[in-house]
């Protein structure tokens, strides 16, 4: 198993090991004092068969421990381990790796097959702004990082997509694709994320 399937693997088991309200409330129990299988069903209202069964897959993801003591196990919330797995799981780094396989394109190319025609022209422009976004992500893309763009070269390379090239460049401008300067001056393209 690669590294990022171990991960997807190991994001899956925490979220599971917390998606049940029973294993959050004995998660919040926990992380006010440990407390033996007994006390936590009388507190919940439980019997003591789910509580174990609640607490063995909170156990395997390594967020519960139990030390014995006297005739039972007294468990304990590994709040390290809850706070760890949190920031390195659902970090800025890790998180993206879940949809590495997904085809961040589709819808795009749902909406440029709708709107354009077989020469690539806008047959009409969108009701709805995501839409609109998209075909302008599309449209943008003639236009050079970092070149500047006369009004008139702009509506030359516009022309290839819809006659109405006041509004492609006013939404171009509007939406954050191209910025320009005020007073008729140049048109450049924003960087795209």
């Amino acid at each position: 198993m690669d590294q990022e399937s171990a991960y997807v693997e190991e994001l899956l088991a925490f979220f599971k090991a917390l998606s049940n309200a029973n294993r959050l409330k004995i998660v919040a129990l926990l992380a006010k004092e440990p407390l033996s299988v007994e006390e936590m069903a009388e507190i919940l209202g439980l019997n003591s068969s789910t509580i174990s069964h609640h607490l063995s897959k909170l156990t395997q993801v390594g967020l519960v421990t139990a030390r014995p003591e006297s005739y039972y196990n007294v468990y304990s919330l590994e709040l390290r381990v809850l706070s760890d797995m949190a920031e390195r799981l659902l970090s800025d780094d890790m998180l993206p790796i879940v949809a590495e396989d997904v085809d961040i394109d589709a819808y795009d190319r749902k909406v440029l097959n709708t709107f354009l025609d077989t020469n690539g022209r806008l047959t009409a422009f969108p009701a709805q702004q995501k839409k609109e976004e998209a075909i302008l992500r599309h449209i943008v893309k003639v236009f050079a990082p970092g070149q500047r763009y006369s009004e008139k070269k702009v509506n030359a390379m516009l022309s290839q997509f819809n006659e109405d090239t006041a509004r492609l460049r006013r939404d171009l401008v509007g939406l954050g694709f191209m910025q320009r300067e005020g007073g008729g001056g140049a048109y450049w393209r924003m960087e795209i994320k």
